[in-house]
């Protein structure tokens, strides 16, 4: 029944987006089933083999080791503050971005990640049939932020037509920088996480190719990128790379701070006429219904529903902050199903972060970004929903 269910739920999410197209003829159906194919084959392969296992396994030891260097840099730093047990949100987990940043940068200038992310993106263009661009963008957005993902292309952004321009967005806002994923693996099982990059990335391209369609010439199919990075030595790219990441762990706190007050004066607001409602759980109710067809139990389903909306209308780490109390007490199924879900940057706050980049690049593009920002929204909200019921079928 459970899977009967999940089935259903893939159906729902392509079904919507299909009602949402502006191009039904031009849809590249072999191309969605292939990837439909690659989700679902990564996650049995991750989830149900020893040698899946083994590999999370070993890529989580990984973070591991990294986050406990970055520990290292910070109790160097902040060590000395006397705070109650728990420690500190933001020494503990936003400045561990810092370090993550800086060994991204590192990489980068060290011709490193730029050919993997170019290779891999050409080899997802070929299987699928995707234009490369966009390939190689969603690739590049599982390694860095929205802005950075979109930066990266900005060469590109006058061969983008709207339909283009909406798919390289939606794979930015579909998937998660690895720098924060340090952060998020202090907040959530390391194997959900994990196994989310992948599957985010396959859930953007396949929901944005229905909603906006390509066809783009043989002729006209280039990617060229260049000026990837504009450090002069290993060291400047360490700096760069703290320095953005510092950037981002502000951003972040100063988001946390300004979301999680006005959901508290949304919620007090609410209870001068409900009393005892807060609109989580009015989110919670609301979503209950895709949440049992993503696989989660009708006992659960209101509080995963709540995180989730909570997801949408804030940011991922205010509502990873409201799930970490509750998933002691949560099946294994609901847990991974939400984790997927919370483990990509679909919230309203996006929308404004990739309308803001795309007008730093291309302003003409810009008008066209804010023109399609809430289908932006519901099509990356609708990949968070197939990835999670991907990973439901196999718990």
């Amino acid at each position: 029944m459970a899977i009967l269910l999940g089935i259903v739920a893939i159906i729902v999410v392509l079904g919507l987006a299909f009602l949402m197209s502006n191009d039904k003829r031009n849809i590249n159906y072999k191309g969605i089933g292939i990837m439909l194919v690659l989700q679902l084959l990564t996650t049995w392969f991750m989830f149900t083999t020893e040698i899946g296992q083994f590999i999370i396994n070993k890529i989580s030891a990984g973070f591991n080791k990294l986050i406990e260097f970055g520990t290292e840099g910070v109790n160097f730093v902040v060590g000395g503050f006397v705070v109650e047990e728990g420690g500190v949100f933001f020494f503990n987990v936003l400045l561990l971005i810092i370090f993550f940043a800086t060994i991204l940068s590192v990489l980068t200038y060290l011709k490193i990640l730029p050919p993997v992310i170019k290779y891999l993106g050409g080899l997802i263009s070929k299987i699928t049939g995707l234009p490369k661009v966009e390939s190689f963008n969603a690739v590049n957005s599982i390694f860095f932020g929205q802005s950075e993902a979109l930066i990266a292309i900005r060469t590109q952004f006058h061969h983008l037509n709207d339909n283009r321009l909406y798919i390289v967005s939606a794979s930015a806002m579909g998937s998660v920088s690895a720098s924060i994923v340090g952060a998020y693996l202090q907040m959530l099982p390391p194997e959900y996480v994990l196994v989310a990059l992948p599957l985010n990335m396959f859930s953007a391209l396949m929901v944005a190719s229905i909603i906006a369609p390509v066809r783009v010439p043989k002729e006209k199919d280039v990617v060229d990128i260049k000026d990837v990075t504009n450090d002069k030595s290993i060291f400047e790219a360490m700096g760069n790379g703290a320095l953005e990441g510092g950037k981002i762990a502000l951003i972040v706190a100063a988001m946390l701070i300004a979301f999680i007050a006005s959901l508290e004066l949304v919620n007090w607001l609410i209870q001068l006429v409900f009393a005892g409602i807060t609109l989580q759980e009015i989110l919670g109710y609301i979503l209950s219904p895709i949440g049992i067809l993503m696989g989660i139990s009708p006992g659960e389903v209101v509080q995963a529903g709540s995180v989730m909306g909570t997801k949408i209308v804030t940011n991922e780490f205010v509502a990873m902050l409201d799930f970490q109390p509750m998933i002691a007490d949560m099946s294994e199924k609901t847990v991974g199903i939400v984790s997927v879900f919370l483990t990509s940057f679909a919230n309203f706050s996006s929308i404004g972060i990739i309308a803001g980049t795309v007008k730093g690049i291309d302003s003409e593009k810009a008008v066209s970004v804010s023109g399609f920002g809430l289908k932006l929204l519901v099509g990356a909200t609708l990949a968070s929903i197939l990835s999670a019921t991907i990973v439901g079928l196999f718990l």
